[in-house]
């Protein structure tokens, strides 16, 4: 069978959770199939719609088709990049297509795909089909805490109220004007995304969680939503050996963006090294301009703080999972199923995670890992102290955590 994977990013330019579960698939599927993808990259100096092609840089066989989009934005259709796929389409002339993420990229390649009676598969990774964000928060009103908060769901106003607004004019007398213009976007992408969810064949929710509130805010039928969790090489995931003579670790792998609550991570840790001198805290992802502004947040706690970068998912057992003693997952949105809550608990790693969303679904407090109330530091600090304080006890949870 002939595959057309479509990501938003890919290894290994892009290395989050949906894009290194996609080169995982790609990878898996290229032993029995013939698999290309179709993804983008964001070059300032060329044409948007401009496409290039290349190999994984995995699997030498599995041709990645890259169309360039540095200046998408928010937009949810881009003519270039529909064109760019129409030629991608002629030429694989896929059998399936299996799309993970449309953010960055366009809605239009939905319908395209339709008109060729191809079928449709649909990958739910968050929210972004409902929400803008992706995640269902937002930033809060001025003077206002937290910063970020969470949405209880999809309004057109809301959306233009709270996640639009940085796109209004100056002027205050021009407040009506860009309310009502943005409430009106908001409600043109949303009927674009029913076309999108219309023409889908299936979609996948690899959590209960993320499919009930599909089910129950988008009215995403049950007779086109399959709940299937995410597959993994677990013979990557084998032969976790922690590193001797170090003192207790933690890790934290993952984007440094506020929607991952990295900055409560590191109030957390400060809190602990109150109590704790010689524990550790790695934390691994890339550096971008707002991890300057979180070094600033550790600098009372910096002595005891890794900073490692990045590594390649295939060695995480080695690069990782072999230098920590627990991986704390401290989001302060309903994450569907983060891969690297799975990848910890097969290689056997105990967990602490925020109690909400699909987080929740998979760690079970006390049982295979522990549970903080979201958005506390101090709670998360407590339930990290206890891992420090009864190591053997936090090492028999992650063997519970292997599935």
């Amino acid at each position: 069978m002939r595959i057309l994977k479509v990501i938003h990013g890919y290894p290994p330019c892009y290395n989050a959770g949906s894009e290194v579960y996609s080169q995982t698939l790609c990878n898996e599927l290229g032993k029995t199939h013939e698999v290309h993808v179709f993804t983008r990259e964001e070059n300032p100096f060329v044409a948007d719609g401009v496409m290039r092609q290349t190999r994984d840089s995995l699997n030498g066989d599995i041709r990645v088709h890259v169309v360039n989009a540095a200046r998408v934005g928010i937009n949810y259709y881009n003519t270039a990049i529909d064109r760019a796929f129409t030629e991608t389409l002629s030429r694989v002339n896929p059998d399936i297509v299996h799309i993970g993420h449309l953010n960055h990229l366009s809605l239009g390649i939905v319908p395209l795909v339709a008109q060729r009676e191809i079928p449709i598969i649909f990958t739910l990774h968050d929210f972004w089909l409902m929400c803008l964000r992706g995640q269902f928060i937002h930033y809060a009103a001025e003077n206002a805490q937290p910063v970020w908060q969470l949405c209880d769901g999809q309004q057109d106003r809301k959306c233009a109220e709270q996640c639009l607004k940085r796109f209004y004019g100056s002027a205050s007398d021009s407040l009506k004007f860009d309310v009502d213009y943005w409430t009106r976007w908001s409600a043109k992408r949303m009927a674009a995304v029913r076309r999108v969810v219309e023409l889908t064949d299936v979609f996948i929710a690899p959590s209960r969680h993320l499919a009930r509130r599909f089910h129950r805010q988008f009215n995403l039928g049950q007779e086109k939503t399959v709940f299937l969790d995410y597959g993994f090489d677990r013979q990557r995931l084998c032969g976790r050996r922690r590193r001797a003579g170090e003192s207790f670790t933690f890790g934290y792998i993952g984007t440094h963006i506020p929607g991952k609550g990295i900055h409560h991570l590191l109030e957390a840790f400060e809190h602990l090294s109150e109590k704790c001198t010689d524990c550790r805290l790695r934390i691994w992802g890339r550096e971008t301009a707002d991890t300057a502004h979180l070094k600033r947040i550790a600098s009372n706690a910096r002595r005891n703080i890794e900073w490692v970068g990045e590594y390649a998912n295939p060695d995480i057992v080695k690069n990782v999972f072999n230098r920590v003693d627990a991986i704390v997952v401290p989001s302060i949105w309903e994450e569907n199923s983060p891969l690297v809550i799975h990848e910890a608990q097969q290689a056997r790693v105990p967990i602490i995670t925020a109690d909400m969303g699909g987080m929740a679904e998979y760690v079970q407090h006390e049982q295979n890992g522990l549970l903080f109330a979201p958005r506390n530091p101090v709670a998360l600090a407590e339930q990290m102290l206890r891992f420090v304080a009864q190591p053997k006890w936090a090492a028999k949870l992650g063997q519970r955590g292997y599935w």
